[in-house]
């Protein structure tokens, strides 16, 4: 059951799922290089609305390399954000800074 969704590049239009998290497809991850990035500043579009998202977990499927991540509470709050709302990425960054301190500290 591989379906493979087809991106090529930002901005890249999906659903929020029921538990209030966004699927990141493995062709975007590989397209961004993220793929050993913990964290991530995210911009999404939710109804015309740009919303900053600093610092979000990508979290990992042992067998993929797609992500997800979820949006903070606080956010969905503020901007109306539920299950099944349509938004749109439209920049992802690493946040190298933590994953380089993380690195550090297991290295000393």
């Amino acid at each position: 059951m591989n379906r493979r969704i087809q991106v090529d590049g930002l901005p890249y239009r999906t659903r929020v799922y029921v538990n209030n998290q966004v699927l990141i497809p493995s062709e975007l991850v590989r397209l961004l290089g993220i793929e050993k990035s913990l964290f991530a500043n995210v911009v999404i579009r939710h109804e015309g609305r740009i919303i900053n998202i600093n610092g979000v977990k990508l979290l990992r499927n042992r067998r993929a390399t797609s992500r997800q991540f979820t949006i903070p509470r606080e956010v969905r709050e503020t901007y109306g954000i539920k299950p099944l709302d349509e938004i749109e990425i439209v920049s992802i960054e690493p946040v190298e800074a933590i994953s380089n301190r993380r690195n550090a500290i297991l290295n000393s």
